[in-house]
């Protein structure tokens, strides 16, 4: 399993994970403040640092919860009957594997995604299919959907169990997502991974006795800076025009477990709630702003890129009245869609707001 998904700074994390290392100490407290996959986040909690975790959409702060707040594998125990029962086992403890064999079970279903979703399907809000999903995994991530909210309606989840268990939903259907690069629009033809049948795995959880020391919080982040003290903040804004909430989508509707009106031809969720001003030239300067000035930090380190909407020598005039800042520039591969036209190389830029 991977993350499909644009801005991941998986490819780049020695880079940002050097740079933090020069800047703090371990046990230090570092935010990050727009985690996306939450793979940062995961790797500072790894190398010792107490880490806040950040994001507006729903299905990152799954993700972070995931990667911050498990000491040790769940034992759902509040589901222990339904997975006997699902199972035909009789077992005084239950496991993670049991959970997943467990809901990996749920019967398929006809429902939203199917409808939605997939070729077979008859949405709404138009009269020509979508092509997201096969049939077949439509239905599963239907049915799997269905037990998780009875699971949760009925108490018997935790709130951590119930985002693990999320995360690897949105894990395993991005896996086989008929899409080139973003859910912005599916491919017309089921091609790829697309066909592959629908699996839960097991995420490789990060377990250490630490979870006290880290912090997941959800929403707009020049809303949330007020409520954070730390050494340094990482920022990992949207660089583009492009809102994550509408190229997301459908990980969103999987990570709230709701079943929105789905919209146009590619079935967009209603998203105004989750727009980001940082994907608007006429904003972005005001949000940042509001962080740097309300944030109890001193330093900021923030990845950016050529492509960002504000050009370097526009975002250095914007940082300048905050404090000293230094520039370090690399390059690597261009994260693309398949008939992208852009370059491969993408010039990057960490840049360190020193305000101290």
């Amino acid at each position: 399993m991977g993350y499909r998904y644009i801005g991941s700074k998986s490819k780049i994390l020695d880079v940002v994970l050097t740079k933090i290392s020069d800047l703090c100490e371990t046990g230090d407290t570092v935010v990050d403040l727009m985690c996306g996959t939450a793979t940062v986040s995961k790797e500072l909690r790894c190398r010792g640092y107490n880490v806040i975790s950040n994001d507006l959409m729903t299905y990152s702060y799954h993700h972070a919860v995931t990667n911050l707040k498990f000491s040790q594998e769940p034992r759902f125990s509040k589901a222990s009957k339904y997975i006997n029962n699902r199972l035909g086992l009789s077992v005084e403890k239950t496991s993670y594997d049991l959970m997943l064999k467990a809901i990996s079970m749920a019967e398929p279903v006809k429902g939203y995604f199917w409808t939605e979703f997939s070729s077979e399907g008859k949405p709404k809000n138009t009269d020509k299919s979508r092509n997201y999903y096969s049939p077949e995994n439509a239905k599963k991530i239907d049915g799997i959907r269905r037990e998780l909210e009875t699971l949760r309606s009925e108490g018997c989840l935790e709130p951590y169990e119930y985002s693990l268990l999320n995360h690897d939903l949105i894990m395993c259907t991005n896996d086989i997502a008929n899409i080139a690069g973003t859910y912005g629009h599916y491919m017309a033809k089921l091609s790829g991974r697309a066909k592959d049948e629908l699996k839960l795995y097991k995420t490789d959880l990060l377990l250490k006795d630490d979870v006290d020391k880290h912090t997941v919080l959800q929403g707009y982040a020049e809303e949330n800076a007020k409520l954070i003290s730390a050494d340094l903040c990482y920022i990992d804004p949207p660089y583009m025009k492009r809102q994550y909430a509408a190229n997301y989508h459908i990980l969103e509707t999987i990570a709230r477990g709701d079943e929105p009106e789905a919209i146009g031809v590619s079935g967009l969720r209603p998203w105004r709630d989750q727009y980001s001003n940082f994907c608007t030239k006429t904003k972005i300067r005001d949000s940042f702003r509001k962080i740097f000035s309300d944030m109890d930090c001193s330093r900021f380190l923030i990845s950016y890129s050529e492509d960002g909407l504000l050009s370097l020598d526009d975002f250095k005039e914007l940082l300048n009245p905050f404090g000293d800042v230094y520039i370090d520039e690399f390059h690597h591969k261009r994260f693309k869609s398949n008939n992208s036209k852009l370059k491969k190389d993408l010039t990057e830029y960490l840049i360190l707001l020193d305000k101290s």
